[in-house]
């Protein structure tokens, strides 16, 4: 049961928008092969602004994911290609629908 999460807004300079896409895109593979990550999201807002939710059963698995290659990879490309740092929010879930 996903207890908490992350939301994560990604704001990419127009220049690298398809790049961060293509790059959030690709870490899907990255997000299925964490174990302790329930649910993954990446999403896009407008032509340069992306975003991540995902959910965990607990502070273990959040903080691996934050430790994680997803993060990693976002941190690396973070002075070149987006327009601010990630803004990255811990949540608590309140309820959830999933099929």
């Amino acid at each position: 049961m996903s207890k908490i999460g992350l939301l994560a807004r990604i704001e990419a300079k127009p220049e690298f928008a398809d790049q961060v896409e293509a790059l959030l895109r690709g870490a899907l593979e990255l997000a299925r092969a964490e174990d302790l990550t329930l649910t993954w999201f990446a999403f896009k807002e407008s032509p340069t602004v992306f975003g991540i939710f995902d959910t965990f059963e607990d502070e273990e698995g959040r903080t691996a994911h934050l430790n994680g290659k997803i993060a990693a990879a976002l941190m690396e490309i973070a002075p070149t290609m987006l327009a601010v740092a990630p803004d990255i929010r811990t949540v608590d879930l309140l309820a959830a629908k999933l099929p």
